[in-house]
C-alpha cells in the first residue's frame, strides 16, 4: 500500500453517494495502485444513519454533520451528491473557501449557478470536477474539456435522458401510449413518481446548459434554452414519422456553425440511418462535430448507481493526482485558462431556427381541406416535401400529415396559428422538428 494518502469527504449517501462509498471501499487497493497513493474515504455525511449501516462504513467515517467535513483541514476533496440548489450550493462554496477540491454530480446546480461556482474556484485556486453531471458513466465532460480541446465544436446532438429514451423506445417498438409506457417505466424504476423533470425536458436542458458552457466558455441562462418534452407525443406520430423514414428522439441540440449559438431541447425526427437512431432503451449518447476531429460519438449508460459512481470516482482520482502533483497541470472546470466575459451567453431565439418540420393536422373529413392548409403554408413560404393522408378517423377528425422543406420557426408558428383557427381543423396541430 502506498504511504501517501488523499482524504475524501462525501456528502450524501443516497443511490449515487452509496455507490461512490462502495467503490472507494471495495476497490481501495486497486485505486491506490492507480493513484500511487491511498485514496481514503475519511468522512461521509448524511442525515439518515441507516444508510451508513447498510454500507457497512468503517468506524468513525459516518457523521450527520456536514461541517465535520467542511471544517476538517485534513479533508482534501469534498464530494457533493445531495443534489438540488440549496444547501448544496452553500456546501460547495464553503468547501471552495476552505481550499478544498470539489467533485459534484449536481447538474441542476451547475446549470443555474455554474459560473458563480467556477469563478469562486478560480479565485481560490482549486478545482471543480463534474463528469457525472451529464451522461452518467460516459466520459463526456472530460472528452469535451480535454480530448477535443483543440477543436471548435460546431454542433452537438445528444440523447441525454434515459427515462425519455426508454419511453420513446417502447412507444416505437410496441405502439403503446405515452401514459402506459410511463407507468411501466415508473414500475421498473426508470422514472420518478413525479416524472415531469424528465419527461418535460428539464433534466435534458440542465445537461445541455453544461455542454454549451463547456463548448463556448460562457454560461447560458437556463430560461433562454427553449425546452419541450415528450408528453404530447402519440403512437400515431411515431408511426407516421416511421413512414417518412425517421425515429423520434428527445434531443439536446447545440449549433454554432451558422453564426450565433443555438441551444434547444425538444422531440426531433432523426433519420433511421443516423447513428443516434440506434440509441435505444435507457442509453445516452452525444454526437459531436469538431472542425478538426470531424464526427465523434460518445455512448453508454447515462444513469444508475454503478455508472455514475464510476464517473464520480474518476473525478476524485483526477483531483487526487493534482493534489499529489502540487496542483500542477490541473485542468480548469471548463477547460479554459480564462472564461469569456460579458455576462451570460446570448442564444439565438427559437423563432430564428431553420429546419424541416413534421405536421399532423386533425381535420374534418370534407373536400378542400388539404388545399386550405396548403394555401396558408404557401403564404408563409413553407413548402411541402411529402404528405400522408389515409382517411382514418382519430379523435374526431382525419389526420393529414406533412413533412416540409426547411422553413423558419417564426413563419411556421404564424402559419399554424391561422391553420388551427380554420373551421375544418378540430384539434391543435402536432409539430415535430427535424434534427
Amino acid at each position: 500500500m502506498a504511504e501517501r494518502s488523499v482524504k475524501v469527504g462525501l456528502i450524501g449517501l443516497g443511490v449515487v453517494g452509496g455507490g461512490v462509498a462502495r467503490l472507494l471501499l471495495e476497490e481501495k487497493e486497486r485505486l491506490a495502485e492507480v493513484l500511487g497513493a491511498e485514496l481514503q474515504l475519511a468522512r461521509a455525511a448524511d442525515l439518515d444513519e441507516k444508510l451508513a449501516g447498510e454500507l457497512a462504513l468503517p468506524a468513525g467515517v459516518y457523521t450527520a454533520e456536514v461541517n465535520a467535513i467542511l471544517d476538517d483541514p485534513a479533508i482534501d476533496i469534498v464530494v457533493e451528491l445531495i443534489g438540488g440548489l440549496e444547501p448544496a450550493k452553500s456546501f460547495i462554496l464553503k468547501a471552495i473557501a476552505g481550499g478544498k477540491q470539489v467533485v459534484t454530480a449536481n447538474k441542476a446546480l451547475l446549470a443555474h449557478h455554474g459560473a458563480e461556482l467556477f469563478a469562486a474556484a478560480r479565485q481560490k485556486g482549486v478545482g471543480v470536477a463534474f463528469e457525472a453531471s451529464v451522461g452518467g458513466g460516459i466520459p463526456l465532460i472530460r472528452s469535451l474539456r480535454e480530448s477535443l480541446a483543440a477543436n471548435r465544436i460546431n454542433a452537438c446532438l445528444g440523447i441525454l435522458n434515459g427515462t425519455c429514451n426508454f419511453i420513446l423506445t417502447k412507444m416505437t417498438a410496441e405502439g403503446a401510449s405515452f401514459q402506459d409506457v410511463l407507468k411501466e417505466a415508473q414500475a421498473r424504476g426508470f422514472a420518478e413518481a413525479d416524472p415531469a423533470f424528465d419527461v418535460e425536458g428539464i433534466d435534458t436542458a440542465h445537461k445541455l446548459a453544461i455542454v454549451t458552457a463547456l463548448v463556448t466558455g460562457a454560461q447560458p441562462r437556463l430560461e433562454d434554452i427553449p425546452t419541450e418534452g415528450i408528453s404530447r407525443l402519440t403512437p400515431l406520430d411515431i408511426q407516421f414519422a416511421g413512414e417518412f423514414g425517421y425515429k423520434v428522439k428527445l434531443l439536446a441540440l447545440f449549433n454554432q456553425d451558422g453564426g450565433g449559438v443555438e441551444a434547444r431541447v425538444h422531440p426531433a425526427l432523426v433519420p433511421r440511418d443516423h447513428v443516434l437512431a440506434s440509441v435505444d432503451g435507457a442509453f445516452n449518447a452525444l454526437h459531436i462535430n469538431g472542425d478538426w476531429v470531424g464526427d465523434v460519438l460518445l455512448y453508454g449508460l447515462g444513469a444508475g448507481r454503478r455508472p455514475t459512481a464510476s464517473a464520480v470516482v474518476g473525478d476524485i482520482l483526477e483531483m487526487a493526482r493534482g493534489i499529489l502533483g502540487g496542483g500542477r497541470g490541473q485542468t480548469p472546470p471548463l477547460g479554459r485558462a480564462g472564461l469569456k466575459n460579458g455576462g451570460p451567453l446570448a442564444l439565438k431565439p427559437l423563432s430564428e431556427a431553420v429546419c424541416q418540420y413534421y405536421f399532423r393536422f386533425t381535420a374534418l373529413d370534407k373536400p378542400g381541406v388539404l388545399a386550405a392548409i396548403a394555401k396558408v403554408l404557401a403564404e408563409h413560404r413553407i413548402s411541402i416535401e411529402a404528405v400522408i393522408q389515409k382517411g382514418r378517423e382519430t379523435g374526431g377528425g382525419v389526420p393529414i400529415v406533412m413533412l416540409t422543406h426547411e422553413a423558419r420557426e417564426a413563419s411556421v408558428q404564424a402559419a399554424l396559428e391561422i391553420i388551427d383557427g380554420l373551421e375544418v381543423i378540430s384539434q391543435p396541430t402536432m409539430l415535430i422538428r427535424k434534427a
